[in-house]
C-alpha cells in the first residue's frame, strides 16, 4: 500500500473520530444535577399572577424579585397546595400528586446544548385529555424580548383567554405579548419530537432549534434527553419545564417556575462544557 493511500486512510479515521467526538452524548456522570420541582398550577394565568388581589407576590415582582426567589425553599416549593387544588383555582379537579421533582442536567459543546430530565411520572390525574400520550415533556426557552421572562418563566405564555382555561376560547393557543419562546417537546407515543415556538400563537413545528430527543423508562422513572443547537457560550437563557403526566393535556400539566440556564455561565441550572 502506498504512503499516499495510508495517509488518506489515517486522515479518514481521524476525521471520523473527530466527527464522533463532536456529536457524542455528554458524560452525564460528570454533569451536576439540579432538582426542579414541577407543580399543578390550576387556573392561574399571567393575569392572575400579576393581580395583587389574587397573588400577594406581585409587589415583590415589581421590585425585580423572581418566582423562584420567593417560592423555592430548602429544595422544595412553599406553595399553599390546598388552595391550588380547591374549586376556585381548579374547577375541574386537581391531580392526586400536586408536585414532584424533576432532576435537570445540562451540558454543551461547540454545536449543541443537551438537557436531560429524569422524573417519576405520577398517576392519579384529574384530566386524561390526551389519549395517545401517557407522558409529554416540554422545555421553553425565552428570548430577551419576552416581558419579565427571567422572573415569571413560562407564565408569560399562559393567558386567561387561552384554551382549557375556564370559559375561554377553545381556538386560542398560548401566546406572548412580545418576543418569543422556543419550544421543544418529547411525546411518548412514537417518541415524537416537536420543535416549535410561542409568539403570537403556539406552533408545534417550524422551530429553529433543530431539536432531537431520546427517552427511556426504567420502572416508573423516565429519562428524556433533549439535544438542540447551542444558543451560545456565555449566555443566560430563561427556561421553564413542563410535564404532562397520566395522559393529561393543555393546562393540566405540572410546570416549573422560571429558572435561568447558564451556558458556561452562572445560572440556576448550569450547563457544563464537555
Amino acid at each position: 500500500m502506498s504512503n499516499t493511500i495510508i495517509s488518506t486512510a489515517v486522515a479518514g479515521v481521524l476525521l471520523a473520530l473527530g466527527s464522533h467526538a463532536a456529536i457524542a452524548a455528554p458524560d452525564w456522570g460528570k454533569v451536576p444535577k439540579r432538582d426542579v420541582h414541577v407543580f399543578h398550577p390550576g387556573a392561574t394565568p399571567i393575569e392572575w399572577a400579576t393581580k395583587k388581589a389574587d397573588h400577594s407576590g406581585t409587589a415583590g415582582m415589581k421590585k425585580g424579585e423572581t418566582c423562584v426567589g420567593c417560592h423555592e425553599e430548602k429544595g422544595a416549593l412553599n406553595f399553599n397546595f390546598k388552595r391550588l387544588a380547591d374549586k376556585e383555582l381548579e374547577p375541574k379537579g386537581a391531580p392526586k400528586t400536586m408536585t414532584f421533582p424533576v432532576s435537570v442536567q445540562a451540558a454543551y459543546d461547540a454545536a449543541n446544548l443537551y438537557i436531560r430530565l429524569t422524573f417519576k411520572s405520577p398517576s392519579g390525574g384529574a384530566d386524561k385529555g390526551d389519549k395517545d400520550n401517557e407522558v409529554k415533556a416540554t422545555i421553553l426557552f425565552a428570548d430577551a424580548k419576552v416581558p419579565q421572562a427571567d422572573q415569571y418563566g413560562c407564565w408569560q405564555s399562559c393567558h386567561a383567554d387561552a384554551k382549557t382555561m375556564p370559559g375561554s376560547d377553545e381556538k386560542k393557543s398560548k401566546y406572548v405579548s412580545a418576543g418569543a419562546y422556543e419550544l421543544v417537546q418529547w411525546a411518548s407515543k412514537g417518541n415524537k419530537v416537536s420543535d416549535g415556538s410561542v409568539s403570537t400563537e403556539r406552533k408545534m413545528s417550524g422551530g429553529a432549534t433543530g431539536a432531537k430527543a431520546e427517552a427511556s423508562k426504567a420502572g416508573d422513572t423516565y429519562t428524556v434527553t433533549f439535544t438542540r443547537k447551542n444558543p451560545g457560550e456565555g449566555k443566560v437563557v430563561p427556561i421553564g419545564v413542563a410535564i404532562h403526566a397520566d395522559n393529561s393535556h393543555g393546562r393540566f400539566h405540572h410546570v416549573s417556575l422560571g429558572y435561568k440556564l447558564g451556558i458556561g455561565a452562572d445560572g440556576d441550572v448550569k450547563a457544563v462544557k464537555q
